[in-house]
């Protein structure tokens, strides 16, 4: 994939303390998605989602971008923080003791595609020993620096991961969570306050879906009569891929993400990863 020039910042943004709004942006090849959380009334003053009919290209995907922000007129605000997170499957958790920043292409070759100027970045997960490396869109992170100055970016499988080992407590049970978006399945296994499995497949129909889930559950050896189950995000109760779930997970339920801004069903309607990268 080429992503663009290799021209980006990743610092948090130092505004003046009237600026109380934090704006959120999600990024993919598959969609587009925002949230804007205003500090002071502690509440989620705006939030809006689109999903592409087809996968566009880095260069399609800015454009659509620039009409998004344009139509949602996000630059005529000032912000006290900006996020981009990056939401791809160019990427490769790695434990944080055979870390080495000078061998990110090394992480990543064996499991994704990369060109030779694809320019690669790194999240680290902060009490958890984690590293995530990825490849980040580059021309994104230009536009939105042009347009915001200095900003934050991470990927979404960072923000995913540690937003639910947050979530996890302190539980010694290993619980599978399955959170679909944009015909993106994320499965992240969690164990007290381990990462077991993490990873994304994108599917196209139901028979996909529950290819990818059982073949993960087949490969981690994972009993779908002991497991526990918790399902999220473009999902309802006895919907049809709740049912077809259920079908093989006998301990299955759906998962509401704590929050203490927004009631339940605002909570289901808001990109789980741009709630969540603030």
């Amino acid at each position: 994939m080429v992503t663009g020039p290799q021209f980006m910042i990743k610092k948090e943004r130092n505004s003046p303390i009237e600026n109380y709004k934090k704006l959120s942006i999600q990024v993919s090849l598959n969609g587009l998605s925002f949230c804007i959380v205003d500090t002071i009334a502690n509440s989620i003053s705006q939030f809006e989602r689109i999903s592409f009919e087809t996968d566009v290209t880095p260069y399609e995907l800015k454009k659509k971008l620039k009409s998004f922000i344009t139509e949602h007129k996000l630059s005529s605000e000032l912000y006290s923080e900006v996020v981009v997170v990056h939401k791809n499957s160019l990427f490769s958790f790695v434990p944080l003791a055979i870390f080495d920043s000078n061998e990110l292409a090394n992480y990543l070759k064996f499991n994704v595609k990369i060109l030779a100027n694809d320019h690669l970045d790194f999240d680290e997960i902060p009490n958890y020993d984690l590293v995530n490396v990825y490849v980040p869109f580059v021309n994104i992170n230009n536009y939105i620096f042009d347009l915001f100055g200095e900003f934050t970016f991470k990927h979404n499988g960072t923000v995913m991961v540690e937003a639910l080992l947050k979530a996890h407590g302190q539980t010694n049970e290993t619980i599978c969570y399955v959170y679909l978006c944009d015909n993106q399945l994320e499965i992240t296994v969690l164990k007290s306050k381990q990462l077991l499995f993490y990873n994304s497949f994108y599917y196209s129909s139901l028979e996909d879906y529950l290819y990818y889930l059982l073949f993960t559950m087949e490969q981690l050896k994972l009993d779908p009569e002991a497991i526990k189950m918790r399902l999220f995000g473009d999902v309802e109760l006895e919907d049809d891929y709740y049912n077809a779930t259920y079908k093989y997970i006998q301990h299955l339920s759906l998962f509401i993400p704590p929050n203490d801004l927004l009631s339940e069903e605002i909570v289901k309607e808001i990109d789980f990863n741009i709630l969540n990268a603030l």
